[in-house]
């Protein structure tokens, strides 16, 4: 019970930084407690506490969500800027959605030929962090696109961004951030949209990847719920902090840090 609290802690403050609160919780499961079981499985458990910190993301940006849903409805007579963000969330959706599971299949086919899969998982993860922060440092420019400046091309490249933040390590929120900010979206908007296309990704991968396995035990409703309070709480002041902090460096060190403790730890 005491783990699934701090795993939902993690999920809850580090959902709203461009850090990988996958990555992050599936370290915690390997290094702390010593969770042996497939990378596959562990990323499900981490995709489930993602269930906590969608609901805290719909309360936050609740006028949002109901604003594009009455708008879906009356697609041809929303306004330009309204039409292009609700094609731009459809699309990327779609794209994530299918490379996400792709690559999943992918990881977990080729992780059952490791014999170690301890340090497997901890070079993937500390690679991917060492990708992000890089793309972190990149992209820490303001750009001056908004909602209205939305295209096709846009949706395609968040959808690929998403879609590769299956594997652990690679943060949604900073591959996503990253590209929209790479591609002149300005910062406010890129914040914005970057948490607006998690909702329907966590939710459809949910159903996708857990519906038939999903086990929600009460240590697993203690972990969601704790997710849900601690993203709450946090999601207002950690969005200020992420849109005035660049993080690439402290995530390049923590992804070297996890390169190495392959070697230390014996």
């Amino acid at each position: 019970m005491i783990e699934q609290i701090v795993l939902g802690m993690i999920q809850g403050i580090a959902e709203w930084l461009p850090v990988s609160s996958e990555g992050m919780i599936i370290l915690v499961m390997t290094h702390f407690w010593g969770d042996a079981r497939s990378i596959d499985t562990l990323i499900r458990q981490a995709l489930l506490l993602h269930l906590g910190t969608l609901m805290a993301a719909v309360i936050y940006f609740r006028e949002d969500i109901w604003a594009l849903c009455k708008s879906l409805a009356r697609y041809k007579s929303s306004d330009e800027e309204t039409q292009k963000t609700l094609s731009f969330l459809i699309i990327s959706t779609l794209i994530s959605g299918a490379l996400g599971v792709a690559l999943l299949q992918v990881l977990a086919h080729a992780s059952k030929g490791f014999a170690v899969p301890f340090n497997f998982i901890n070079l993937l993860i500390g690679g991917c962090l060492l990708v992000t922060g890089y793309l972190e440092l990149r992209s820490h420019r303001e750009g001056y696109r908004g909602g209205a400046d939305l295209n096709v091309k846009d949706g395609i490249w968040l959808g690929i961004a998403q879609g590769f933040a299956a594997i652990p390590g690679l943060s949604r929120s900073g591959l996503t951030v990253s590209t929209l900010l790479l591609r002149k979206v300005n910062k406010y908007q890129s914040l914005r949209l970057s948490f607006l296309m998690s909702i329907p990704i966590v939710l459809s991968g949910n159903i996708v990847l857990n519906w038939k396995e999903l086990n929600f035990t009460p240590a697993n409703f203690v972990g969601v719920a704790a997710a849900f309070v601690f993203g709450l709480l946090t999601i207002h002041g950690l969005l200020k902090v992420a849109k005035k902090i660049n993080f690439g460096y402290f995530v390049i060190v923590f992804g070297i840090m996890t390169i190495i403790s392959i070697f230390t730890n014996h």
